[in-house]
């Protein structure tokens, strides 16, 4: 499969998130709640753990859908919103991403149902592939990238879980089964056997999560590598990737609360040991968190001599189902004009208008109008002037009387750029509503134009574009 995600794993390691429904109960988020149905009641709590990961590193960020499916959902009475809470799952994730502005996959997480499966008939396989299936194809409609089945107990409910991605079609297939001490699963199977049926199946990434810690996953990745390496080498079978999350070590209870005792710095040093194992995707689970995840990405980045956060990954968009994300040109360019903060100043960074004021300065700012053409020199020429003269700041008006000018942010940029002194933006709320102010706000703070003047600016009905009153009408302006 010519894939994005599997072409990044053959250039290096990549890191994936670490635990969710750690994070979500140290918020305050009880056990017993439903952690799938945030995805609708509290989204802001679900995307904002999302964009804690990806700062901290994250190349890959799993969608919190891990108890999607509709027997799980079914203990709350959510059976019937499996298409809801998956997709909206993946929006919420996709959308963490593009507020971030960091290249990074987003994942599809499915773990097991919970129901016990011991000698299943055919029915019973061809009904838990359905269940699978459903939530596959909600994760694959809201736009993920991949998908990572996870923390499977039986190999048997893993492989229908996989055939029903294979069924579905389109997204490279991560699956980890979860392993005791004694490198064997739950239901017995050993780590050659889990990896020689996952290869034989076609999947793309093999790998062990949750478990008991990284020492004893790290066991179980280097039994599974050589295992596929040999078979291998009979020409019987290709060579898949590998794939590592385990969770911070067996929690200790502390006062009725659950700790993980596994430290940051121990999964950097295990992040390393993955890798020179073979081993191409590497995160955390159960107990993990941001820090242990920034860990690792130093690490790695010092290892390898480049930032995991920006290696060489494509940024992308969300996109339809079915489409490939679009790759950006000239990324590296990109990111290394943000890193030299050309385009985004320093955050917390006082203007020079607020260490003024603060100080108790007298300031002087003068006021310019913006051009009503294209051409900007003349009034660049009339800055620097003022700058000369001593201007503290050149503040520009937006569209006064109402008459349609070059946008001021654009026109507080080029003066910026060219002369190199600060501006103080009008912004007017009088014909733009809360999304257009909110979304040039945005703009403005990335093009480093703080310094801003709200203001209801001069009534439409005396500039270009007067408002038609229907008769008897009439507009009182304050």
């Amino acid at each position: 499969m010519n894939n994005l995600f599997l072409e990044q794993l053959r250039r290096g390691p990549v890191l994936c998130d670490g635990a969710m429904g750690t994070l979500l109960y140290a918020r305050g988020v009880k056990y017993d709640r439903c952690f799938d149905e945030l995805n609708v009641t509290q989204p802001e709590l679900i995307q904002g753990i999302h964009s804690e990961y990806l700062s901290a590193g994250a190349q890959v960020i799993e969608t919190n859908t891990f108890g999607a499916n509709r027997v799980k959902l079914a203990e709350h009475g959510l059976e019937q919103q499996v298409r809801e809470l998956n997709y909206r799952a993946a929006r919420i994730a996709l959308e963490a991403r593009e507020v971030s502005g960091q290249p990074a996959f987003v994942a599809g997480a499915l773990g097991p149902t919970g129901r016990p499966l011991q000698a299943p008939d055919e029915q019973r396989l061809k009904e838990l592939r359905a269940i699978f299936r459903q939530q596959i194809e909600a994760l694959q409609e809201g736009g993920v990238e991949l998908l990572i089945l996870e923390t499977f107990s039986n190999l048997s409910e893993l492989r229908q879980a996989v055939l029903a991605a294979k069924e579905v079609g389109g997204l490279p297939i991560v699956a980890q089964m979860s392993f005791y001490e004694d490198a064997h699963t739950l239901s017995g199977q050993s780590a050659t056997r889990v990896a020689t049926v996952l290869n034989d199946l076609g999947v793309d990434v093999i790998g062990a999560n949750c478990s008991v810690g990284p020492a004893a996953t790290l066991d179980v990745l280097n039994e599974m590598i050589t295992a596929i390496q040999d078979a291998s080498e009979t020409g019987s079978r290709t060579l898949p990737f590998f794939s590592a999350q385990p969770n911070a070590g067996l929690p200790q209870r502390i006062e009725n609360r659950f700790f993980y005792v596994s430290t940051p710095d121990y999964f950097a040093d295990y992040a390393l040991k993955f890798a020179a194992a073979g081993v191409q995707l590497i995160g955390g689970c159960c107990g993990t968190t941001p820090r242990h995840i920034e860990a690792m990405n130093q690490a790695l980045a010092k290892h390898y001599g480049t930032s995991n956060r920006f290696a060489t990954l494509p940024l992308t968009t969300p996109t339809a189902a079915g489409h490939s994300p679009a790759i950006i040109n000239g990324h590296a360019v990109v990111t290394q004009l943000i890193e030299e903060e050309t385009l985004l100043p320093q955050e917390g960074t006082k203007t020079r208008l607020q260490e003024k004021l603060a100080a108790g300065e007298y300031v002087i700012s003068i006021e310019l109008d913006p051009p009503k053409g294209l051409n900007p020199t003349k009034l660049l020429a009339g800055a620097a002037l003022l700058q000369q003269a001593g201007a503290d700041f050149i503040n520009i008006a937006d569209s006064p009387l109402a008459r349609v000018r070059m946008s001021c942010i654009a026109l507080a940029r080029l003066i910026q750029d060219h002369l190199g002194i600060e501006t103080i933006i009008h912004y007017t709320t009088r014909d733009r509503n809360l999304m257009a102010l909110q979304s040039e706000l945005l703009g403005a703070h990335a093009l480093g134009i703080r310094n801003v003047l709200a203001l209801t600016g001069d009534p439409l009905r005396v500039g270009d574009y007067p408002i038609p009153l229907a008769s008897g009408m009439s507009i009182q302006w304050a």
